[in-house]
């Protein structure tokens, strides 16, 4: 008899101006426009849009997977797709991490600190994890200002056979997160 998995219930966060929500089909246009630019060299691309099909479907598969994934980060009065955050552990990986990306309109207006700030006290008050860590490519300087900005250090370096190197960044833990 073959293992079967439910569909997963992927919860809907809200912060201030953004809704952390399961991907949908209309966010397609978007994810692939990010897939196949260069700003997507941090996370294994530029891909092409075939590519960026079957991962924003793994994105929901993760839950299914993990129990716990990315979403869709929305702008939440026009619901339009501006990146992609939350907890993720790939095959492969150390350890679950708190990964982020956003579209170009996004960039340089806070959205992922905001985004990953939901996704960080979800991992920590909902997942019940006690460290979070983020792995950052070292030309992707932008993101590791964004770790700073969250209190978080570099713990270390990791090396992925098909991604290569990453430093690991090490967030706070829940009790100086909340302070």
């Amino acid at each position: 008899m073959s293992e079967m998995t439910a569909l997963p219930s992927i919860p809907v966060l809200e912060t201030e101006r953004l809704r952390l929500r399961a991907p949908r089909l209309s966010d397609f246009e978007a994810f692939a426009a990010f897939g196949v630019s260069e700003r997507a060299q941090g996370v294994g691309g530029p891909i092409s849009e075939f590519e960026s099909f079957s991962k924003l479907g793994s994105i929901i598969g993760h839950w299914a997977l993990r129990g716990f994934g990315r979403w869709m980060v929305a702008d939440r009065e026009t619901d339009a797709p501006l990146g992609v955050v939350g907890p993720y552990f790939p095959h492969g990986w150390p350890e679950p991490e708190l990964a982020w990306t956003v579209f170009a309109e996004a960039e340089g207006k806070g959205i992922a600190h905001e985004a990953v700030l939901a996704a960080r006290a979800f991992a920590y008050d909902t997942l019940g994890w006690t460290t979070a860590v983020s792995m950052i490519v070292a030309q992707n300087t932008r993101s590791q200002a964004l770790a700073r900005r969250l209190g978080a250090t570099p713990d270390g370096t990791f090396r992925h056979p098909e991604f290569g190197d990453f430093t690991i960044w090490r967030h706070p833990g829940p009790q100086e997160a909340s302070r």
